[in-house]
């Protein structure tokens, strides 16, 4: 494995060995097999990680930004969709934990015993309809790997919706990639009543949205990262015409620009991890776009060797096409076009006609 971010303490250089032990240890390509990958989650989360980057007030293991970006990218090399629902929880955790009513469900997260899929209302896929004390809607896709999560939704600067599993009707979504991630659509219809629905008021949604999309650019830079390497691995121990081809002065270029590409994705990463909309957009587009095009470059050094299934590239390619999808950039950058110009926010929770 090479890193190609900036320098690391002794601490997360440890972080990622250990990491690096634990993906040998359990060398699986993940699919959508709900045991192994909830067996991988527990795992995690008994080694610490699942919930690094959460406050220690809140359960979590306190890790600084940077560290947490660092395990995520990490996960994001060997498991993407592990990656972005371990992003999730970190971004459900810091909306959950200041209150009481969902203390049991937040030590369940932790333990990896419990998923939460984390939605913006804004987002192209969401259409749900609220009144005051109820619910109703559906969701094209949630990538929490888990068959059942529960549903945040970001409704607001400072309101976000918990739905419990038992108000909303799950159903497979078939993807191009992100293995494991046990993608969902959800028809939702919580009443608060009947405890289905918990409203979180006076919660910092925008520090929360921040989290998840950095959260999602670390898993995009652990795809980057992982497609570059194997690429250069490949094309070292490939000859052709009586030499490697990283003889080949094309073949070094593109092997470069895989390279270059991973270090900027890299630097933005681990400088993006701020509640700042702007900023955090530009992160999680960066890296998004930039791992589908590294992945993509990637592919075309293994020459038809790719687009096979034994060699790991085209699977890169696939994550990186539906790690893509699952950020729904369409509709965060509405929204932040909207904030950047100083207009408040569309209204994206309709409110329902009866």
């Amino acid at each position: 494995m090479t890193w190609r971010g900036p320098a690391l303490t002794e601490d997360q250089r440890d972080l990622q060995a250990m990491l690096g032990g634990f993906a040998a240890d359990h060398d699986v390509v993940l699919a959508d097999d709900p045991d192994t990958v909830g067996g991988l989650v527990a795992a995690l989360a008994e080694l610490g990680v699942w919930t690094l980057g959460v406050a220690e007030e809140h359960g979590g293991g306190g890790a600084d930004r940077t560290t947490t970006a660092v395990a995520l990218v990490q996960l994001g090399r060997c498991w993407p969709a592990l990656a972005l629902a371990a992003a999730q929880a970190h971004a459900a955790a810091g909306l959950l934990g200041g209150d009481e009513r969902c203390a049991e469900l937040l030590g369940r997260l932790h333990a990896g015993g419990a998923a939460v899929a984390v939605v913006d209302a804004g987002s192209a896929h969401v259409r749900l309809h609220r009144t005051p004390d109820r619910l109703r809607g559906s969701i094209d896709r949630v990538d929490a790997a888990a068959e059942a999560p529960y549903v945040l939704v970001l409704a607001g600067d400072d309101t976000a919706l918990l739905v419990d599993p038992a108000a909303c009707r799950f159903s497979p979504v078939r993807r191009t990639g992100l293995g494991g991630a046990l993608t969902r659509s959800v028809e939702v219809d919580a009443d608060a009543a009947a405890d289905a629905l918990v409203v979180l008021t006076g919660v910092d949604v925008p520090a929360a949205r921040a989290e998840l999309r950095v959260g999602i650019a670390a898993a995009a830079a652990g795809i980057a990262a992982a497609a570059a390497d194997d690429a250069a691995a490949y094309a070292a121990g490939r000859h052709q015409f009586g030499d490697a081809l990283t003889a080949i002065p094309t073949v070094r270029q593109s092997l470069l620009a895989q390279a270059s590409r991973t270090a900027v994705i890299l630097d933005t990463v681990l400088a993006g991890r701020d509640a700042d909309p702007v900023r955090s957009l530009a992160t999680v587009r960066e890296a998004c776009d930039g791992a589908l095009e590294v992945a993509a470059a990637a592919l075309q050094s293994h020459g038809g060797y790719g687009y096979l299934a034994e060699y790991p590239a085209e699977r890169h390619l696939r994550d990186a096409v539906s790690l893509r999808a699952a950020a729904a950039l369409p509709g965060a950058t509405v929204a932040t076009a909207r904030t950047l110009v100083g207009l408040a926010p569309a209204e994206v929770l309709t409110e329902e006609v009866t």
